[in-house]
């Protein structure tokens, strides 16, 4: 390189390092210019975050029911070593006045307050803090009374936090008075300050308060959203409408309060599917899945099955045994369907101008044609699908099972679940989609009361433990309601289909006592119907959802049904799905678990043999405090399917379970066992 290109060279670095000194000065500059905003109010010292519940972040309401109580914990914290005062507001969304609820302090800055909800609908309520002076002057004083200290100054700076305390009670001549009273004692030196005192300076005493800043909502729905227990039948098996209407009592006599039919509608005749889901052939009824045909679409009863008269009169008729009618609601038509000729601009169009059918590739569902909810009319369309919720609604029906769910947009059902729900807030949603978890929980969260789960796949000790675990921890179980059901008109287990009779005897035990919400597919579970269509489906064989069936009950089986739907009825504690725990057995094909009420008034532990093969047997160790059960005293432990009646002692205790006999075991604790030592004379 030579000088003349050195000295070039020199110059363009000089150059680049003023050029970058002058960017680097810019940028200094820029952000000494652009100053941090001060707050609103410098001088509000306290935190509060983590408010449980609080579902995204507010986006979405948490559940209770009728006549809960909604806890509410905060975590609640300042600077320095003042004393700090907590309160949860609540109000219905009707109402504009707020009710205020003192919160009481945990540990690790945690802080508790409580409301009950009586009423449906929406709760709004939030969280505020603020600085407690007058708390921290009192504790203050009691440690400089405790080292002997002159408190003179102290006594009359908590004088005049009273009487400015007092002045604010202007309206409450009582409490004002007290509070003068008050504060010329601490003039007069006298230093005696007891509890009552000062909450009531606390409650006129001058707040800054510190707001959550965001105002949460919980979701108040009917106490079966919470309890309930499901029979599924097709009413075309028994006969017609006025036929289901003779059954009620039976069915309400085995301990079920909601009858659940699938779609009642006029079924299409094109490409109607026949049994095994075969072609139709002449006579065969088809799916009643694919709705409509000429004699009318989701706002009709099929002539088959009698009049709508008759579908009123069995919704009145099971009011009277305490049971709903649940309706199915499928949001799809047959190609017979009067909506494809009065409304062709709500479905997909193929290149060929005919309608799109569905399509799972390479399945074809010819027979039936969901809605596009992409169209340019979707106006028009959620109106009238909403129109079909209200019209079954104005029939008397209040609790739906809705099909597929997650084929349809999430605002979509946001937006009707609301619509219906203002016109009805009583109505009950179960969500019937065996979907991602994601996708299951957001339909939960956008309003559905209840869904169906992976209880159906979960056999294992372990895989149960682990997917119950899941269900049973904030923040799934403030939204979500499982809803357990052993068997569906789609689903028939490999464990059923192999287990025999202590196969389905044990994921009744299991469904009913894991959740507060339980179902069957009643007929063919009553019938210990196990046959597939062929061998790795869960498909049943002459599948009832294409043809008539006459099923024959195993009595056996149906008495164990009534005594656990009874067992349910007897024990609060099965009716929720809080307050389960589950407990360690020293055998991997036992499952153990508790259920307990919160004052541990009613406890339940349930034992499940998983193998329904082989007798299991091992030791169940329990935390007797938790359960509020002595360690040093013998409880009974009473098997409330047998009646057995037993007596242990200790955390670890002995069962053995032969599922040829009954494959799950129910204990209802009686906590203490009298003895010689409770009789009045016994010295």
């Amino acid at each position: 390189m030579d000088l003349s290109t050195l000295s070039n060279h020199g110059t363009i670095c000089s150059v680049a390092r003023v050029t970058a000194g002058r960017r680097r000065s810019e940028r200094s500059s820029a952000r000494r210019t652009q100053a941090t905003v001060l707050p609103p109010d410098g001088r509000k010292r306290v935190v509060i975050e983590a408010v449980t519940p609080e579902i995204d972040g507010g986006r979405f309401p948490a559940r209770r029911v009728v006549g809960e109580t909604v806890t509410v914990e905060a975590g609640v914290f300042g600077d320095g070593h003042d004393a700090l005062a907590a309160a949860l507001l609540f109000r219905h969304e009707r109402s504009r006045q707020w009710t205020t609820v003192p919160m009481t302090a945990l540990v690790n800055d945690r802080w508790r307050g409580e409301f009950p909800v009586t009423e449906l609908g929406r709760y709004v309520y939030t969280v505020e803090a603020w600085v407690d002076h007058f708390g921290t002057w009192s504790r203050q004083l009691a440690k400089r009374l405790a080292a002997g200290q002159d408190v003179k100054v102290e006594l009359e700076a908590g004088a005049r936090m009273v009487e400015a305390a007092s002045q604010r009670a202007d309206g409450a001549a009582r409490d004002a008075a007290r509070l003068a009273t008050l504060s010329k004692a601490l003039r007069e030196g006298k230093a005696d300050v007891d509890e009552n005192a000062i909450e009531l300076v606390r409650r006129y005493a001058e707040r800054d308060v510190t707001p959550y800043g965001r105002q949460l909502e919980v979701l108040v729905e009917p106490v079966k959203a919470r309890y309930s227990t499901w029979y599924e039948l097709f009413p075309r098996s028994v006969g017609k409408l006025r036929d289901v209407e003779r059954l009620l009592p039976q069915i309400a006599s085995m301990g079920f309060d909601v009858l659940y039919l699938p779609p009642i509608h006029p079924i299409g005749h094109s490409h109607r599917k026949g049994a095994n889901n075969q072609p139709a052939k002449p006579g065969e009824p088809g799916s009643p899945w694919a709705i409509g045909s000429e004699e009318g679409g989701h706002k009709s009863v099929a002539p088959e099955l009698g009049t709508l008269a008759d579908f009123r009169r069995l919704v009145k008729a099971a009011a009277q045994q305490n049971v709903d009618v649940a309706l199915d609601i499928a949001f799809q038509c047959s190609p017979d369907h009067p909506y494809t000729r009065e409304h062709p601009e709500w479905f997909k169009h193929r290149p060929d101008g005919s309608i799109q059918y569905a399509e799972n590739p390479p399945k074809k569902y010819e027979d039936i044609y969901p809605f596009d909810f992409e169209t340019e009319h979707w106006r028009e369309l959620w109106q009238e699908l909403l129109s079909i919720f209200l019209f079954w609604a104005e029939q008397g029906v209040r609790v739906f099972r809705v099909d597929n769910p997650h084929t349809k947009p999430f605002p979509f059902w946001e937006w009707a679940i609301a619509e219906l729900r203002r016109a009805y807030p009583e109505v009950i949603l179960l969500s019937e989609a065996f979907t991602r978890p994601k996708v299951m929980y957001r339909l939960a969260k956008l309003g559905f009361s209840q869904s169906y789960t992976y209880f159906a796949w979960r056999n294992t000790a372990y895989e149960l433990y682990q997917y119950f675990t899941e269900l049973a921890q904030p923040p799934v179980r403030e939204f979500f309601r499982p809803n357990l059901w052993p068997n569906t008109p789609d689903i028939l287990t490999e464990y059923l289909q192999t287990g025999g009779r202590p196969a389905f005897q044990a994921r009744l035990i299991l469904a009913a006592t894991l959740g507060a919400n339980y179902g069957i597919y009643g007929p063919p579970y009553e019938a210990l119907e196990a046959r597939a269509r062929e061998s790795g489906s869960e498909e049943y064989l002459d599948s009832e959802k294409y043809q008539v069936r006459d099923w024959k009950p195993d009595e056996a089986m149906r008495e164990l049904i009534t005594i656990v739907n009874r067992i349910r009825r007897d024990n609060p504690a099965l009716q929720t799905d809080r307050g389960l725990r589950f407990h360690f057995a020293e055998n991997e094909q036992l499952l153990a678990y508790s259920k307990s009420t919160p004052d541990n008034a009613n406890v339940v532990l349930t034992v499940v043999n998983v193998d329904p093969h082989h007798v299991q047997r091992g030791w169940v160790h329990l935390p007797l405090e938790e359960l509020g059960i002595e360690r040093d005293r013998p409880f009974q432990a009473h098997e409330l399917i047998s009646g057995a009646r037993f007596l242990w002692a200790g955390e670890r205790n002995y069962v053995e379970i032969n599922p040829h006999s009954m494959p799950g075991q129910i204990f209802r604790f009686r906590r203490r066992v009298r003895s010689e030592h409770d009789f009045e004379y016994f010295l």
